[in-house]
C-alpha cells in the first residue's frame, strides 16, 4: 500500500528498532511507496512512512532492493555530498563513503553481504541515517 511521506522532523528524529519477519508488510509498503514516487525518489527508510523499523528500500539501477537491519561492515573513499530528501525541503551536506560493504537480511530473512559503490552506496548511507534519527 502506498503510504504518505512523513515530513515532521520531530517524528523523523526518533531512532528505529530492529525489524523482524513480522514486519514484512512494511517492506511491501516501502516498495509500493517508492514506486509511486519514482520520479522524485530513489530510496526510502521505514520511518519516512511512519514505521520505526530498520528497513530500507532503494532503486539499484532499475531493480528495487529491500534491506532489513542493514549494517555497514566496511567503508572507504570518504567524500562530501549534497543531498535532498523526500521528507524535507532543500538540500543538505553529508559526509559519505564511495564504497561500503553491507550485511543485511532480505524479505525471507536470509543474510546477504555485498559491496556497493557510487550512487547506490550513497543512497544506502542516507537511508541508514534515518534509522538513527539523523535529519539529512
Amino acid at each position: 500500500m502506498v503510504k504518505p511521506i512523513i515530513r515532521d522532523t520531530f517524528f523523523l528524529s526518533r531512532v528505529s528498532a530492529p525489524a523482524s519477519a513480522e514486519d514484512m508488510q512494511i517492506a511491501q509498503d516501502l516498495l509500493d511507496t517508492l514506486a509511486a514516487n519514482k520520479e522524485r525518489c530513489v530510496g526510502l527508510a521505514a520511518n519516512m512512512i511512519g514505521e520505526f523499523k530498520r528497513i530500507l528500500v532503494f532503486d539499484n539501477g532499475g531493480e528495487a532492493v529491500v534491506m532489513i537491519n542493514p549494517e555497514i561492515l566496511k567503508k572507504s573513499k570518504p567524500y562530501s555530498a549534497e543531498e535532498g530528501c523526500l521528507s524535507l525541503d532543500g538540500t543538505r551536506r553529508a559526509e559519505r563513503y564511495g564504497m561500503i560493504k553491507v550485511r543485511w537480511q532480505n524479505t525471507e530473512m536470509q543474510t546477504r553481504i555485498k559491496t556497493f559503490s557510487g550512487f547506490p552506496a550513497q543512497i544506502i548511507q542516507h537511508e541508514m541515517d534515518h534509522f538513527e534519527g539523523r535529519i539529512i
